[in-house]
């Protein structure tokens, strides 16, 4: 059997043999020549018999899988991806200068340096505090549906519908050894989630003893930790303000991602 070469054109799927192509390409020549010798465009008329022919074999042949390749045009379901796009990034725009009328400022004895670097999902504090350096790696909020399928429903209804926001805070000593401590802020209230101790030498590929639920230790050493935080900076006060501060964050990282997402669609 001999060999077949597919393509596409804007109709069905053709097949094509080489043959064909052979024939294809004579009557290209014999239209080639009839254009030369003739001064009018009679040859594309149907009663033109050699010359309508080819011209018409040619226009089904050739001629839509040609307009297919040259089109330059986006693609219409490109075109409705963009104006969806762009209709978001209007909602993220008139939400961000709400946001920026509205900013709020840095709380009076905020003891923490905010280190907040575009495109990225983390907010970085530091701070010294007796010797020790205090650094906390803050999350996006994290938003809890109070509807969502697996939530105890005699739950209190305060605690349906409300965000948290993790955090890693690690309180570091001279001698490189730290303590680090994985948190979730609530409203008005923190909760530790684990604790590791790390000395200087202790390698990231370590899986390091994280102590027992939190939960089931002592309640006079959960207390005590709590405390511990607290007088370093780490309390609900700081964490309140942190968590409006992310959520405008979210928003202006938002807007921005929109945008670049657009610009990549429309090249």
């Amino acid at each position: 059997m001999s060999s077949a070469t597919y393509y596409q054109s804007n109709g069905p799927e053709s097949i094509v043999n080489p043959k064909t192509l052979h024939s294809l390409f004579e009557l290209r020549e014999q239209l080639w020549a009839d254009r030369r010798t003739q001064r009018s465009s009679s040859i594309f008329d149907s009663s033109n018999t050699n010359g309508g022919a080819a011209h018409e074999l040619l226009r089904k042949t050739f001629l839509p899988g040609a307009r297919f390749a040259s089109s330059s045009s986006k693609p219409s379901l490109d075109q409705d991806l963009i104006r969806v796009i762009d209709s978001e990034i209007q909602c993220a725009e008139e939400e961000e200068e709400e946001n920026r009328n509205s900013v709020e400022e840095t709380p009076d004895g905020f003891p923490f340096e905010i280190v907040d670097n575009r495109g990225e999902r983390t907010v970085s504090l530091r701070r010294e505090y007796e010797g020790e350096v205090i650094d906390v790696e803050v999350h996006m909020p994290d938003y809890v549906d109070d509807n969502e399928e697996g939530n105890d429903e005699n739950e209190n209804a305060e605690d349906g519908g409300e965000s948290s926001m993790a955090m890693v805070a690690t309180i570091c000593k001279r001698d490189g050894t730290c303590l680090e401590l994985g948190c979730t802020a609530y409203a008005d209230d923190i909760s530790i989630d684990s604790l590791i101790v790390k000395n200087a030498d202790t390698s990231e590929d370590v899986d390091a003893y994280e102590g027992p639920e939190f939960s089931a230790l002592d309640e006079q050493l959960q207390k005590s930790l709590h405390k511990y935080l607290e007088i370093r900076g780490i309390e609900p006060s700081t964490t309140n303000f942190l968590h409006e501060y992310m959520i405008k964050k979210d928003g202006k990282e938002y807007l921005m991602w929109l945008k670049e997402v657009k610009k990549f669609i429309e090249k």
